[in-house]
């Protein structure tokens, strides 16, 4: 009986030496440094300005890409398009003042007043069209800009802003209220 308990004493004491000696504290620091380059924004609004779409590269936001061309290529289109449409009519315009013939028919149809209102009308849209690319443009850079300037912040899952309910105990009312919360 004795053995027994010997031997049962000698496993549970190895048993307990080797689980002691395998612990380890294993520290996961969760606050980690990064270094903030402050010249980021700069540069990623600069290449945007040099090439659209490039700022959006710089940052690593390949999806943006086919939205910027697609709507600064829309608006070069409607551009380019209107300007065509304008210069018809006015070259319409400007032979029928020197009393020349128009070799198309539906131009043909058309009378002076016509021309002059689709003249107004096509330019007035090319010159919104011009608008409309110079905004895109402009915002593709702005994009860029504040893209990398936030890419740098720290948005930690520990950090948290959150609206709460609070039951006050005494008049069993409900309070509202905002929680910013930080977990370690």
């Amino acid at each position: 009986m004795q053995n027994q308990l010997l031997v049962l004493f000698l496993l549970l004491g190895f048993t307990s030496i080797f689980a002691q000696g395998k612990d380890r504290i294993i520290s996961n620091d969760s606050l980690k440094s990064e270094t903030i380059d402050p010249l980021r924004p700069a540069k990623a609004a600069f290449y945007s300005a040099v090439l659209p779409g490039l700022g959006q590269i710089y940052n690593k936001k390949y999806w943006k890409l086919p939205l910027v061309y697609g709507a600064i290529g829309t608006s070069a289109y409607f551009y380019i398009d209107n300007q065509k449409n304008y210069n018809l009519y006015r070259n319409e315009y400007k032979n029928r003042l020197e009393g020349k013939k128009s070799d198309s028919e539906f131009l043909a149809g058309l009378s002076e007043s016509q021309l002059i209102t689709a003249q107004k009308g096509y330019q007035r849209n090319r010159d919104l069209s011009a608008l409309f690319m110079v905004g895109f443009y402009v915002l593709n850079i702005i994009d860029a800009n504040v893209d990398a300037a936030l890419s740098q912040f720290n948005v930690n899952e520990n950090l948290a802003f959150k609206p709460a309910l609070n039951k006050n105990e005494i008049t069993s009312e409900n309070n509202f209220g905002f929680a910013l919360n930080y977990t370690f």
